[in-house]
């Protein structure tokens, strides 16, 4: 059963309170925030107004320097290269979901993967979410190839999604022996996709 949507109007001082609460709890981009916002019901006393509301509350608050996208974005960028160990590639699009302007994220994520070996930064990847790696090159029979050849496949697939180039990927699996038809069909496999 759904929550049941609030029905409570929100004066300008109300919505900006609401907002600060909003930001007490998580850190948000303008455009997250501003969706926040959109969702309440905000007193209407002339057509409009509800935008020019939303508006002064942002306003307000990045005068405050309580809502900073660059901020937000080398934060964030950050703490997703050295938590969660991902790649650049999907810091980048994970900051154009939560509505980053493109400028802000290329500053922020150069700044952060500044002097980082992606290729290191992939083994930790692999590491954390406990891949392991591929069987042996040496196989005993078909059964054994394909097997491996799922390994590998699987590998490239996670590294992918996690936002690594496929010039570092093939670099970690012909590392671990890959094939090079297999690495080439899987690069054709993500780039249509």
């Amino acid at each position: 059963m759904p929550f049941k949507r609030s029905s409570k109007i929100y004066d300008p001082p109300a919505l900006y309170e609401y907002a600060v609460q909003a930001l007490g709890r998580r850190m948000r981009t303008v455009a997250e925030l501003k969706r926040l916002l959109r969702m309440k019901h905000v007193e209407e006393r002339v057509e409009g107004d509800k935008d020019a509301a939303i508006e002064a509350v942002i306003r307000k608050l990045k005068d405050q320097r309580y809502l900073n996208d660059m901020q937000f974005a080398a934060l964030f960028s950050a703490s997703r290269k050295d938590g969660a160990k991902h790649g650049r590639g999907r810091i980048i699009n994970d900051l154009k979901i939560k509505g980053v302007h493109k400028d802000v994220i290329e500053k922020a994520v150069t700044s952060t993967f500044e002097g980082v070996n992606e290729e290191e930064l992939a083994r930790e990847y692999i590491a954390k979410k406990r891949l392991k790696r591929p069987s042996s090159v040496n196989y005993k029979d078909a059964k054994s190839r394909l097997q491996s050849q799922k390994e590998t496949a699987k590998i490239f697939r996670a590294l992918a999604r996690a936002g690594f180039r496929s010039a570092i990927i093939f670099k970690v699996l012909k590392n671990w022996g890959a094939e090079d038809e297999l690495l080439s069909a899987l690069d054709d496999e993500t780039s249509t996709t």
